[in-house]
């Protein structure tokens, strides 16, 4: 089907004129006819009639007229869906994110995202951080933001680094290290209950025993969430190693206290993750550049 002669007709059939037709497309009015006459022996049919010094459409043309408007609406529509998901307005973003900012930073940030992009479709998956760049690299996810130190995979992910809290080891207030400065073999006989293998904290406490020379903590209870972990500690059973982001407002309300161990001063990377060398999609980008430009409130 001569798609061009179509638009022709159905502009024709919107304005009732041929001439009217002329005018709105710049095409002579005996180019426009001729079409026409071409496309109704193309189809077999007879789409227009003469009505006094004007045109009017046939059965045919009336029926054919209808399906035209549908199929012209719906090219308006992919039009307005391509510009839309350039701009970013329209998509999908699929992200993996580790414990910390999935619970502590990222309901903020889609929610004001989402008050100016509310078309984009947001995915979210909350995992540990070693499973968080897998699927960044397996190209299931379109970004990562990630809590910890991302150095096993620097070849083929780009990091942008948010900002940095502080890790802090705590413990019940009833606990006798609470409040109190200790060394890090002190600290280490201590039960610790921690989240599952994999957990970038984790990971960077079994690190900071060994740069010390320090014997391995004992993971007494394993979570596989934050939540779990803090609520065992605040019962009065063991200690942690956490993000400061995460028992900042715990340790306010006097929930938790803070241990202070001799010579320790970690800092938590906060980061955003992508592929190298890979464009992100406009409502991607836009997303990052939200949050470029909402930074947490108690970053050092």
């Amino acid at each position: 089907m001569n798609l061009h002669a179509l638009r022709l007709f159905h502009v024709i059939a919107s304005t009732g004129s041929v001439t009217r037709a002329s005018e709105l497309l710049n095409i002579s009015q005996p180019a426009i006819t001729a079409q026409i006459k071409k496309f109704e022996k193309e189809l077999l049919l007879t789409l227009l009639k003469p009505q006094g010094r004007g045109i009017a459409l046939t059965d045919a043309g009336e029926e054919l007229a209808i399906l035209a408007k549908r199929l012209f609406a719906v090219e308006q529509q992919i039009e307005q869906f391509a510009l839309d998901y350039r701009n970013g307005t329209n998509g999908c973003i699929r992200l993996a994110a580790t414990y910390l900012p999935a619970h502590f930073l990222i309901p903020t940030w889609i929610a004001k995202f989402k008050q100016q992009y509310e078309q984009v479709e947001m995915i979210i998956t909350t995992t540990n951080s070693s499973d968080a760049l897998k699927q960044l690299l397996h190209v299931d996810v379109d970004m990562a933001i990630y809590g910890g130190l991302p150095e096993e995979y620097v070849d083929e992910i780009q990091t942008e680094e948010l900002f940095q809290d502080e890790l802090w080891f705590v413990v019940a207030p009833n606990h006798r290290y609470a409040n109190q400065q200790v060394t890090l073999p002190e600290m280490m006989k201590e039960p610790f209950v921690m989240r599952e293998e994999g957990s970038s904290t984790r990971e960077r406490l079994f690190s900071l025993c060994r740069t010390y020379n320090s014997p391995a903590p004992t993971i007494s209870l394993q979570f596989n969430g934050l939540h779990e972990a803090i609520t065992a500690v605040i019962a009065g059973y063991g200690a942690n190693f956490v993000s400061s982001l995460v028992v900042r407002e715990y340790v306010n309300r006097g929930e938790l206290c803070r241990v202070h161990v001799d010579g320790i001063h970690l800092t938590n990377t906060i980061a955003i993750c992508t592929r190298k060398n890979e464009p992100l999609s406009a409502s991607a980008a836009n997303l990052i550049q939200m949050i470029r430009h909402n930074p947490y409130k108690h970053s050092l």
